[in-house]
């Protein structure tokens, strides 16, 4: 078949457009022709919180990423609606994450479809945001109706969607593992690499840094383990691994009054997909202290790099981790997270392994492209 997928794409970075270069090379690898339409503009720089949208990274080999959207010009939209549908591709898998990006992928998959061929799949990341802004509802409407199947990755975001869309066809499918970031390193190499101690008991925060994924909750539950620490606990250093995308000066006070410095290790500038491994390797323990969940990149992540994993009971993660198995579950305040972080070193990293590896095998790439096709009633 034809596939098209709209979304971020290289030069662009992050998560989404991990995904969707992987999600491509998986369509490619079992026979499909597949390429990848992303933005020339994504963001106006004044409205993107990160220091900048593009990788440094070199182009993924062997993968077609057109960069031609605008998300801020509707002739654009219609421009790039009209050259899908004259495309006619058998499935539009297209990425919506944000209620911002409805008008835009709202037009182009609406003209797209006139061809009366090209089957409309979303992959909702998000149908309800995280932090809420004035027409999300609208604006997500609006897409939501110009599609014709959808795909979740969560049961939250399964509920959300069928309080907009109570009959088009869905499917629910687990985020496959990240596995494109290369094969894990030793604990020692990883350490070495990144010039952190071999012998503290390393918590990893992976990603950007967001309210709803609870960092300051996660301090708090740090600070709690120094004062025990004091009398005569475990040490535990957090390593803060990700770039700020909302006002670093709360959290700067935040450090300084709880007098956690020595604590942590802070690597708060975007990391390059080249570097993951050597954080996930180098962790004893990914942690997740998030107030508010869907699905996550990081799960996915660290069953990639066989990491156990300490979330909180929000959204589909108890779902990802089951408790006392692949990892541990507690709830998102400090006294809960610092007792989670004492159980977890307790058991000790091998209790963990079994369980992921099986778990792990769940998580294939195959399968949420039999989902898409599925749903696209191909």
């Amino acid at each position: 078949m034809k596939i098209v997928i709209i979304g971020p794409g290289h030069p662009l970075r992050g998560g989404l457009a991990t995904f969707n270069q992987r999600l491509c090379k998986q369509f490619i690898d079992e026979g499909h022709d597949c390429c990848i339409y992303s933005f020339s503009l994504q963001y106006p720089s004044f409205m993107f919180p990160g220091t900048t949208q593009y990788s440094s990274e070199p182009a993924p080999e062997g993968l077609p990423v057109y960069s031609v959207i605008n998300s801020i010009h509707p002739l654009n939209w219609l421009q790039v609606g009209n050259e899908l549908k004259r495309l006619r591709p058998d499935i539009i898998v297209v990425r919506y994450w944000l209620p911002l990006m409805g008008p835009a992928l709202g037009t182009i998959v609406r003209y797209a479809r006139k061809n009366k061929h090209t089957r409309i799949v979303a992959i909702t990341d998000n149908v309800i945001p995280h932090e809420k802004r004035p027409f999300d509802v609208p604006f997500t409407r609006y897409f939501l109706k110009g599609c014709d199947a959808f795909i979740t990755m969560s049961e939250k975001v399964m509920k959300d969607l069928r309080s907009f869309e109570a009959e088009k066809p869905a499917q629910q499918v687990l985020h496959p593992l990240y596995d494109n970031f290369g094969e894990p390193v030793s604990a020692e190499a990883a350490r070495t690499h990144l010039g952190v101690s071999q012998t503290d008991k390393i918590i990893l925060f992976f990603g950007f840094i967001r309210k709803y994924k609870g960092l300051d909750i996660l301090l708090e539950a740090i600070k709690l383990l120094k004062d025990k620490q004091q009398q005569g606990g475990v040490t535990y250093k957090l390593l803060i691994a990700g770039e700020f995308y909302e006002d670093a000066k709360a959290y700067q006070e935040q450090i300084e009054r709880l007098d956690i410095k020595d604590n942590l290790i802070l690597r708060t500038d975007f990391i390059a997909d080249s570097e993951v491994k050597y954080y996930l390797c180098a962790a004893d323990v990914v942690i997740q202290p998030y107030r508010s969940a869907t699905q996550s990149g990081v799960t996915p992540l660290a069953y990639h790099f066989e990491k156990p994993m300490i979330v909180t009971n929000v959204g589909s993660l108890p779902a990802l981790v089951p408790h006392e198995k692949v990892g541990l579950v507690c709830d998102p305040e400090p006294a809960s997270i610092a007792g989670a972080i004492d159980r977890y070193f307790e058991l000790g990293e091998n209790y963990f392994i079994p369980h992921l590896r099986g778990e792990k095998k769940k998580y294939s790439w195959h399968n949420i492209v039999k989902a898409i096709t599925e749903v696209a009633g191909l």
